[in-house]
């Protein structure tokens, strides 16, 4: 059975830096997938930029983007989810090796406001992948779905645990993964 693990933080707790952590620490498997950063200028906070784990990298909200849709004071840009994040999260064909791990950072207003996105993450978490995924801690039906199913371990990201967990959760994926 795959493991299947949601990251559940408040904004700001470390959720990206953790997945940037475990995905830098291992070695055994293919990772796969995306994680999302702040923009700044001066210090405030203008937007947020998605990048890919192969490198490619765009704006997918900004306060000067028009939207819609809009989440907040941000246009987003939802043609980056289409050409950038949803690639990056294609699961193996079935038969294919289990070395795969998909990191999507995050599940949040702004990606989920694309419904192919959505739909990508439903067709993720039922494959025969690996998965770990950021969300927010806030309700959304969406999210509060994927949280309440029984395959899915809810992992809440503090200051207390935040520095750790990477190498826990590491550890684990690289022990259930052992290449022949």
């Amino acid at each position: 059975m795959p493991t299947r693990i949601l990251l559940e933080g408040r904004p700001g707790s470390g959720k990206t830096t953790a997945v940037r952590r475990l995905a830098a620490l291992l070695r055994t498997r293919e990772v796969a997938g995306f994680t999302t950063e702040e923009i700044r200028q001066t210090g405030t906070r203008v937007g947020f930029a998605l990048e890919t784990l192969a490198g490619q990298r765009a704006v997918l909200a900004h306060v000067d983007f028009p939207g819609p849709p809009r989440v907040g004071r941000y246009g987003v840009d939802l043609s980056v989810m289409e050409r950038l994040a949803l690639p990056a999260l294609k699961p193996p064909p079935p038969g294919a090796p289990a070395e795969r791990l998909l990191i999507v950072d995050e599940l949040g207003r702004m990606e989920l406001a694309c419904s192919p996105f959505r739909d990508a993450v439903r067709a993720l978490f039922e494959a025969d992948v690996d998965v770990v995924a950021t969300v927010h801690a806030h309700r959304d039906p969406f999210t509060d779905a994927l949280k309440g199913r029984a395959d899915i371990e809810l992992v809440h990201l503090t200051s207390q645990n935040r520095d750790m967990l990477p190498q826990e959760l590491a550890a684990r994926l690289e022990t259930r993964y052992r290449p022949r």
